[in-house]
């Protein structure tokens, strides 16, 4: 079995851990933490050393993936990501096998689909995404590379995420909507109109009267 090393030591990489056991597909060598980190091993996988090692890690096993939670900033998963691929890691798609990724559908190097994520028809997922637990990305949406679509959230048909954004817990996304990069929207609002760049909404907004 092909070994993999996880990017980070954090709860989501515990999280992720889960889901790499269960699809059988690689075995965790390890984990790369940041210098100064604590950690020791992460559910019994070790440390195999800090980012500064990171090349020399990924001689010996080239296979990688960026563990790094992401809420209010991409800013640390995208310096992973290009660090790894900068020193040329194979960077696999994972996908728990309770996930559902429609054969029309396509997901970028690096992303993982958690447990009961659903990826439908003509969804284009980018590159070093998270789709979180039970979350739905539905028809022909477009989700940027480095984003975080969350636990139980809904993106419906045809929205588009640009990159980096963060999408909360239960949020619900209506259909055709755009949300610009870097934006984060916080766990169950819903969002009805456009939203630029680096927009921050962290309760629903009021519709105005008609």
């Amino acid at each position: 079995m092909t070994g993999i090393v996880l990017i980070g030591g954090g709860g989501h990489c515990r999280a992720a851990i889960d889901v790499i056991e269960a699809e059988g597909r690689f075995e965790v060598a390890g984990i790369v933490e940041r210098p100064g980190a604590e950690t020791t091993a992460v559910l019994g996988y070790p440390i195999l050393g800090t980012d500064d090692a990171l090349d020399d890690i990924l001689a010996a096993h080239p296979a990688a993936l960026v563990t790094i939670g992401q809420i209010a900033s991409a800013a640390a998963r995208i310096r992973c990501f290009a660090a790894a691929r900068a020193a040329g890691a194979d960077l696999p798609v994972v996908c728990a096998p309770t996930s559902y990724c429609s054969r029309h559908a396509s997901l970028g190097a690096g992303s993982i689909l958690m447990h009961g994520a659903i990826a439908n028809a003509g969804a284009e997922i980018g590159e070093n995404c998270i789709l979180n637990s039970q979350c739905l990305v539905e028809h022909d949406a477009r989700i940027g590379d480095h984003c975080h679509v969350s636990t139980g959230a809904r993106v419906n048909g045809n929205v588009t995420l640009g990159e980096g954004c963060f999408i909360g817990s239960g949020a619900i996304i209506h259909q055709g909507i755009s949300i610009g990069r870097g934006s984060v929207i916080g766990a169950g609002c819903v969002i009805r109109s456009d939203l630029p760049e680096d927009t921050t909404i962290r309760e629903t907004p009021r519709r105005a009267p008609s």
